[in-house]
């Protein structure tokens, strides 16, 4: 019925690991009827630090079989069993993943003994294999390696079935049961809670600081979708292991989670987001003379001490705000590399008035050149964007003065739009960043509907 199981890595992490020893003990529920134990070659050295820990060195997994050759047995001893462990997504997502690789589907559900202890035996100061086994003075033998842990874990399983007056465990079996996935750390009332509403999340660590944010249109589908990807990367692992506590804050709307999130990322660094840290805008648009005197606009990378007009993230937003310029302005679309073949397409449709083949002086066009580029940086609006707020008779509201990004507040829907510095008293400012400042423009842009402009 249950495959209580424990193994001894490489490492910390399935992507990454590998495996040095297997044991998995056949339990009924209240009696071990069955024990398998290997020794596995890792194709790799043990860390020394792994070696002290385990004691399992170089010469002893030398001549063990590879995981290929015994995936075989280890998948007949979980085949059809709940798979149990101590920290259960640790050792079930190295032997998904390895298992994976050696070509078998291996899926199970799963008990973590850390989170039944805490729900049935309540009240202990640690729950790690040894401090519990202690307090509860279960016996332990060969600590940190894999049959020795494993005999503490099915024993404190059989006084964990014996015990359960409540159902926990047929709860954590439970069809739809968040206890199976979640981190150990993590109670389940920290995401039954969340609401099924855009907002940005915030995931904290055992000091409870904020060790990652997230934006969603669905707080609790995304956060759920955290924990049940079953992904074997280093850093999904790493902060997976290190939540312990979620909260949240609702925006409303999904742009405004997004603006939001970008936010507070800048604000708390934290430690597992990546993506906004290291935000890159590589295309600019750059202008030169060419040689009959012609200013030229074009898209490029930016590079070490160019300086561009402005700057983009996305190359699209590049080639949006050129063609605007080039309408707006009458500028030819061939001079500003928007078009390479044929015959110039301003000229066909009547915004181009022929400079690229020598029917305007190239002086008249260059003053309209300058005039797009003074108000590209001069000329920017001052608009908000409202959309649905965070409850009834309310909307949120994303605010820029002049082409900058100014804030983020809630208001009442008031039928009258304020003016705005009336609007700029009922929003926060927080600092602009680029991804801030380009992603509200595009935004407003795409979405001229809930855009008011001054």
């Amino acid at each position: 019925m249950y495959s209580i199981v424990d193994i001894e890595t490489t490492g910390g992490h399935a992507g990454t690991g590998f495996i040095t020893e297997v044991a998995i003990i056949l339990h009924n529920g209240m009696d071990a009827e069955h024990r398998y134990q290997t020794l596995v070659n890792p194709g790799m050295p043990i860390p020394r630090y792994v070696q002290s820990l385990t004691g399992i060195n170089d010469e002893m997994v030398a001549s063990a079989p590879d995981f290929s050759e015994v995936a075989k047995d280890i998948f007949k001893h979980l085949e059809g069993r709940i798979f149990v462990a101590h920290n259960v997504n640790f050792d079930y997502s190295f032997l998904k993943h390895h298992l994976a690789l050696a070509g078998y589907t291996f899926d199970a559900s799963k008990l973590c003994t850390v989170r039944l202890s805490k729900k049935i035996f309540p009240g202990y100061q640690s729950y790690s294999l040894g401090n519990i086994c202690r307090s509860l003075e279960i016996p332990l033998y060969s600590r940190h390696r894999a049959m020795g842990d494993a005999e503490a874990t099915a024993k404190l399983f059989t006084r964990l079935v014996s015990a359960d007056q409540q159902g926990h465990i047929h709860t954590m079996l439970r069809k739809g049961s968040k206890e199976s996935y979640l981190p150990m750390h993590l109670s389940v009332n920290d995401v039954e809670q969340l609401p099924r509403l855009p907002g940005v999340y915030y995931f904290h660590d055992e000091k409870d600081s904020i060790i990652y944010v997230g934006k969603a249109k669905d707080l609790k589908k995304r956060v759920t979708s955290h924990f049940s990807n079953n992904s074997v990367s280093r850093r999904k692992q790493e902060l997976i292991r290190n939540v312990h506590r979620i909260s949240y804050s609702l925006t409303g709307s999904e742009f405004a989670a997004i603006v939001m999130e970008s936010i507070e990322i800048r604000k708390h660094w934290p430690r597992y987001n990546q993506s906004q840290k290291h935000m890159e805008f590589p295309y600019g648009i750059f202008s030169y003379e060419d040689i009959q005197g012609r200013l030229r606009l074009g898209i490029g990378r930016l590079k070490k001490h160019h300086r561009p007009h402005i700057k983009f993230g996305v190359l699209g937003d590049a080639h949006r705000e050129l063609w605007k310029l080039v309408r707006t302005h009458k500028l030819c679309p061939s001079l500003c590399f928007l078009q390479k073949d044929g015959k110039c397409e301003g000229i066909k449709e009547g915004y181009c008035d022929g400079v690229c083949e020598g029917k305007e002086d190239p002086m008249d066009y260059n003053q309209r050149v300058m005039l797009a580029l003074s108000q590209l940086h001069q000329d920017q609006p001052s608009f908000a964007i409202l959309e649905r707020g965070r409850q009834y008779g309310e909307v949120s509201c994303i605010l820029m003065e002049d082409g900058r990004f100014y804030g983020v507040g809630f208001m009442p829907d008031l039928a009258v739009m304020p003016a705005l510095d009336d609007l700029k008293a009922l929003v926060t400012p927080y600092p602009e960043n680029e991804f801030l400042r380009s992603y509200v423009r595009q935004y407003a842009e795409r979405n001229p509907n809930v855009t008011r402009y001054w």
